[in-house]
């Protein structure tokens, strides 16, 4: 089970001390929460994408090779990698460059984003949203797994004998998670190809999420990938805690209240009751957390959002502080009764070792790559 955490890098002014941190400031914190977040044993930061104030998370690959730099085991992913509008050769080049620059310890979401005007920005219609999300990953995933590409569609330029550079470490490519929150288009993309997907799970209700993630998981099931339990499934969340829970509510409530996504909405404790964000305790948090089993199954990353909203630094990094007390607890939590059959999610070294197995026992070329993308299942 993967536990991290994922910011979508927003600048947002401290309610409490009215306060505003500068783009120079919040870009070197994300860093400094990778770092602590590695320091604590958490297996995955991830880092967003958007192209507009108030955020500062315009150039992914850049920031998660800043951190990987400095850090030593934490594995470097995006909560999103704009697919819509980012040109599929750019995603092949830039984060093809990453994986070899961090020796593999990197993987990337896609997702559409949440930011209407970012598609004329890029000269695309919002209205072909699910169209470009369809079309350029089928170009992506030719990129990593064809040496040469040919290759003619409705939204870029045609390719002829293209070879992207440089080509996947050791001949693997990067594992891919399809994000979305609510687009069922996307969650049968991820089945469709066997790759991971991922459930923002901050705003909508568990009866949502469950609904998604099944969904996915039946189709990854039909497209002979493995059985619906071996399907793989990453989830978002979003805590507060305090040794105590009443300490935890005063604290959060102005950045509750204030917060540009949900503030001067719903209250604490009703978004608490209809949405998956933990307020109080340790054990508070733990419980909830191994309860999202309950509705979504054993599954294989949990990304938890905590730097936003306002918090300050010191906040932040005390909140990644306690949840390293607790950590072993919730690793032992989701390994109580998992089954057997249930893997773990993919990794770079995992990947190349299933195609290595693969080639070994001689298995057809289809199965040899279905092996390489994280999925060994294929002929099943």
């Amino acid at each position: 089970m993967q536990l991290g955490i994922f910011s979508v890098g927003d600048v947002t002014t401290d309610p409490t001390t009215g306060r505003t941190p500068t783009e120079h400031e919040r870009i070197k914190a994300q860093v400094t929460i990778a770092k602590k977040a590695d320091e604590i044993g958490l297996d995955v930061a991830a880092v967003g994408q958007h192209h507009n104030p108030p955020f500062v998370a315009s150039a992914p690959t850049t920031t998660m090779a800043w951190i990987a730099a400095q850090t030593e085991n934490i594995l470097l992913s995006t909560s999103t990698t704009l697919i819509t509008t980012t040109d599929p050769v750019r995603i092949a080049e830039d984060y093809g460059t990453l994986q070899h620059l961090t020796d593999g310890r990197m993987d990337l979401m896609l997702g559409r984003g949440n930011t209407g005007p970012v598609y004329p920005w890029f000269g695309k219609d919002i209205r072909e949203g699910v169209n470009l999300a369809i079309e350029n990953y089928a170009l992506l995933h030719r990129l990593w797994t064809e040496e040469i590409v040919d290759w003619e569609g409705r939204f870029r330029t045609p390719l002829q004998g293209f070879t992207v550079t440089p080509q996947p470490l050791d001949g693997v490519p990067p594992f891919v998670w399809h994000g979305s929150i609510r687009t069922p288009e996307i969650a049968e993309q991820a089945a469709y190809y066997g790759d991971g997907f991922f459930h923002n799970h901050i705003f909508w209700p568990a009866s949502h999420t469950k609904q998604m993630v099944d969904f996915y998981r039946r189709r990854f099931e039909h497209y002979g990938h493995g059985a619906a339990n071996q399907a793989i499934v990453g989830l978002g969340g979003q805590f507060f805690i305090r040794p105590n829970s009443q300490d935890a509510v005063r604290e959060f409530r102005p950045y509750f209240d204030n917060a540009p996504v949900y503030g001067h909405g719903p209250s604490l404790e009703d978004f608490s009751t209809q949405t998956p964000l933990t307020v109080g305790s340790p054990q508070e948090f733990l419980e909830r957390t191994l309860g999202f089993r309950d509705y979504v199954g054993d599954y294989q990353r949990q990304l938890f959002l905590v730097d936003h909203a306002g918090l300050p630094l010191k906040t932040v990094l005390e909140q990644l502080d306690l949840l390293g007390e607790i950590l072993p607890d919730l690793r032992a939590g989701y390994a109580e009764g998992r089954p057997a059959d249930v893997p773990e999610a993919p990794t770079h070294a995992s990947m190349v070792a299933a195609r290595d197995a693969a080639v070994a026992a001689g298995a057809p070329e289809a199965d040899v790559v279905a092996a390489a993308e994280g999925h060994e299942e294929a002929s099943a």
